[in-house]
């Protein structure tokens, strides 16, 4: 008997009541109990869980027991993100390098990344027929779910997938690290063949090329691209690679891992919390947000108009009526995004090569007049800035990258800073990460099923 999908009716709406019901809970009770919602504090200010060596996320000074708002900086190891990129910018290995960095806690010598180079490159490829088994299989619309999917299954061709010693979990956490492209841009053109009718090709990685050369080799019909155009790639790879313990999928891999599950499990839990719109999707909603901007202020040098329009956006009254203008703001930044300076440098000098500078110009002038809408309609506690998603779209797009592979890209880069911290738990923590809910419901007895019409009557 072939698979049923059940039909919604009136049945399933009476359950989805019960379930709205059942789970409301008076929002006045988080006030009461001093319960940091979402981990956060009343000022916003993530509440400390843990202690990490991998990554540092600054944005204010202290002096005399006095904050003062700074431009952003990020370390990883403790090397600031800007000498990083500076460091590397004649190189193509760049994000190769700060994989190494942010697994084994020091920059690499040229012997050691040539090492590390040669390891990765035997590791960039999948198991025998795994892409027709797997990839090819009932491929998914969100190409999320398919590195999902795939990640889990990779669990069944390790010969020791349930082995959390260090050497075990390193050895699968490189090999995921490069095999992500590989499972992504297969993902993709799996589904653009089966739902989309396009032609199926199929390309072989190169080993001596760069992850980010390997990605756009692999996605474009010819595999060719520019060198500017690896190079941009490449950096916005090195800035999404990491951010510290605190953002949701990293957190969520501390939490899993911590349970001392398999690395499949932890990295696909991961995977899970980034597919969410509001981690890992914010730079499709910018690039949405511009489309409607274009549509409606024709003249995108025209100042006046561009202000109009954000501001109507703050009001609810245009694009989505969230009163957000999006890819300006940071939970933790004040002055400036270290990640959006650096790439915005970038994506002025990609503009200039695909004849698209006066769409950068506009991205430039939304960004400071953004700003200053944003902080004279509110009282904030800090500065607001544009963050890194405000020009990372723009950049893929300009890349020819799909829409439907903006969040894997993230998730090619993060899974090195998913590996560091996954190492990390199981190196110096050793405790199952366990929060504390209080629970805020009433205590009931139970009542036999033919008394509960009775009972039950003078609630509904």
């Amino acid at each position: 008997m072939g698979y049923k999908e059940f039909q919604l009716d009136e049945r399933f709406d009476r359950l989805v009541e019960y379930c709205k019901a059942s789970g409301s809970i008076d929002l006045s009770l988080y006030l009461e109990y001093d319960v940091k919602r979402g981990l956060r504090d009343f000022n916003g200010k993530g509440v400390l869980t843990g202690l990490t060596e991998i990554s540092d996320v600054v944005a204010y000074s202290l002096a005399g027991g006095k904050k003062t708002p700074i431009n952003g900086e990020l370390y990883y190891q403790g090397y600031p993100v800007q000498d990083l990129v500076k460091g590397f910018s004649q190189r193509k290995f760049g994000f190769e390098e700060i994989t190494y960095t942010l697994l084994f806690g020091r920059l690499p010598t040229q012997e050691q990344l040539d090492e590390f180079l040669d390891i990765l490159g035997e590791m960039r490829n999948l198991p025998d027929t795994f892409v027709r088994d797997v990839v090819m299989k009932a491929p998914s619309h969100n190409m999320m779910n398919t590195l999902q999917k795939c990640v889990l299954t990779l669990y069944s061709y390790d010969e020791r997938p349930d082995d959390i010693s260090i050497p075990n979990v390193l050895k699968q956490s490189m090999q995921l690290i490069a095999q992500f492209p590989l499972i992504t841009v297969y993902g993709y053109h799996a589904h653009q063949h089966y739902h989309e009718g396009q032609s199926l090709v199929i390309r072989n990685p190169k080993k001596e090329m760069s992850t980010a050369e390997n990605i756009l080799h692999l996605l474009r019909l010819d595999g060719s691209y520019t060198d500017l155009e690896a190079k941009v790639l490449d950096v916005a790879l090195v800035l999404h690679a990491e951010h510290g313990g605190g953002n949701n999928s990293t957190f969520t891999n501390h939490v899993v891992s911590s349970s001392g599950t398999d690395t499949y499990s932890a990295v696909a839990a991961s995977l899970g919390s980034l597919k969410g719109p509001k981690h890992g999707g914010a730079n499709l909603k910018v690039q949405e947000m511009f489309a409607d901007i274009k549509a409606h202020v024709p003249e995108w040098e025209n100042e006046d108009m561009l202000h109009d329009y954000l501001q109507k956006m703050l009001n609810r009254e245009v694009f989505d009526r969230a009163g957000l203008i999006y890819g300006v703001g940071h939970a933790v930044y004040t002055e400036s995004d270290p990640r959006e300076v650096i790439l915005k440098e970038y994506a002025q000098k990609l503009s200039v090569e695909k004849g698209r500078d006066e769409e950068f110009a506009l991205y430039d002038r939304v960004e400071r007049i953004a700003k200053d809408c944003i902080m004279s309609g509110k009282i904030l506690h800090k500065p607001v800035c544009a963050n890194v998603d405000f020009y990372s779209g723009l950049v893929y797009d300009m890349l020819d990258l799909p829409k439907e592979l903006y969040t894997p890209i993230f998730a090619i880069s993060r899974i090195s800073g998913w590996s560091a911290h996954r190492i990390e738990e199981l190196v110096s923590s050793g405790k199952i990460i366990r929060p504390a809910y209080k629970y805020v419901g009433t205590h009931r007895p139970y009542i036999v099923v033919e008394g509960r019409d009775e009972a039950f009557k003078n609630l509904d």
